[in-house]
């Protein structure tokens, strides 16, 4: 997955932000990026173009979190409705499993638990606004 670079909108009129910034930090991201554009139920998307403010048990400090992607979408029965998504690998979205505490789970469990407070804050925004949070992993994507 540690694939990135710069896309560039088909549909320029559909993104929600700067057309020449688009940068992509997975396949996966750029998968979705695809869609988004080339999807006609897409109204309008963008990428990191909404932050979030959420706080950090770890560090005890507010920070900013940039969710994957904005969209809005006309669904089948003509409603409106505007996303946020966030695009992560199935593993991260699911508390780490290990007997010893080794660096690297230590290192997991902070992962883990920093996105549960970023997805927290992206629920409570979303409920505020009328909007939906989604978490995309591979296997929304068919990987």
């Amino acid at each position: 997955m540690p694939y990135k670079g710069k896309y560039t909108p088909k549909n320029p009129k559909k993104y929600k932000g700067d057309p020449t910034n688009v940068i992509y930090r997975s396949s996966w991201e750029q998968r979705v990026m695809f869609y988004l554009d080339d999807n006609p139920q897409v109204i309008w998307w963008g990428s990191e173009e909404l932050h979030i403010p959420y706080y950090s048990p770890i560090d005890k400090k507010m920070h900013k979190y940039y969710p994957d992607f904005i969209a809005k979408v006309k669904q089948k029965n003509d409603k409106v409705m505007t996303f946020i998504i966030e695009v992560k690998p199935d593993k991260e979205t699911k508390p780490p499993k290990q007997k010893r505490k080794t660096k690297k789970f230590l290192q997991e469990s902070a992962t883990y638990i920093i996105n549960q407070q970023k997805w927290k804050a992206a629920d409570e925004f979303c409920y505020e606004h009328g909007w939906e949070f989604k978490i995309i992993t591979e296997k929304h994507l068919g990987l």
